[in-house]
């Protein structure tokens, strides 16, 4: 249950090629592209990571700490990504869970994020499933994520406010540029 390094490396440059100074990761579980972020931003870089399981978040803590980075974190408790609205403009945010969720952080995150900043969402192929014309033919655990991501892709297609490009890195990777202001 983690982050392709592949995917993480080419999030780090993207992050580090638009100078962001201020950042966002909902889901942050096991740390790992929290940790590749913080490397990527500058000294005085912040992240703002929301994520329901400390214990997710302090899993990669000493690792943090090892790198010299902890002080670009600011970690929330709560599964309610609400309590990112009082949060600065962002030039960045990562959203790595709750795929049934993604249109309404979608809403949300668009605000926070400046015009010419970068919204990205993980898992936006899940397993190709997406591109099978019915889900009958999938175990039913996995229509309802199936579906969410499908609303999704539909979704961000017709949203005016940003440009997209879905990559096919690994389970899907899908990056929304701001275009104009909400």
């Amino acid at each position: 249950m983690n982050v392709p390094v592949d995917e993480v490396q080419f999030l780090a440059i993207l992050v580090k090629r638009m100078y962001a100074k201020k950042t966002m990761e909902t889901g942050v579980f096991p740390s790992y592209s929290l940790l590749a972020t913080a490397l990527a931003l500058p000294d005085d870089g912040k992240i703002i990571a929301i994520h329901p399981d400390k214990e997710a978040y302090e899993t990669g803590l000493p690792y943090m700490r090892e790198a010299g980075v902890e002080h670009k974190i600011d970690f929330i408790n709560s599964d309610d990504i609400q309590e990112a609205k009082w949060a600065p403009l962002i030039s960045f945010s990562w959203t790595i869970r709750r795929r049934k969720d993604y249109i309404k952080y979608h809403e949300i995150l668009l605000p926070l994020v400046k015009v010419g900043g970068v919204t990205a969402y993980d898992n936006t192929l899940w397993f190709d499933l997406v591109s099978l014309s019915k889900g009958d033919d999938m175990p039913v655990k996995y229509r309802p994520e199936r579906l969410a991501v499908r609303e999704l892709n539909e979704f961000l297609a017709k949203d005016a406010r940003i440009e997209t490009c879905l990559l096919s890195i690994r389970d899907g990777l899908t990056l929304c540029s701001r275009l104009t202001v909400v």
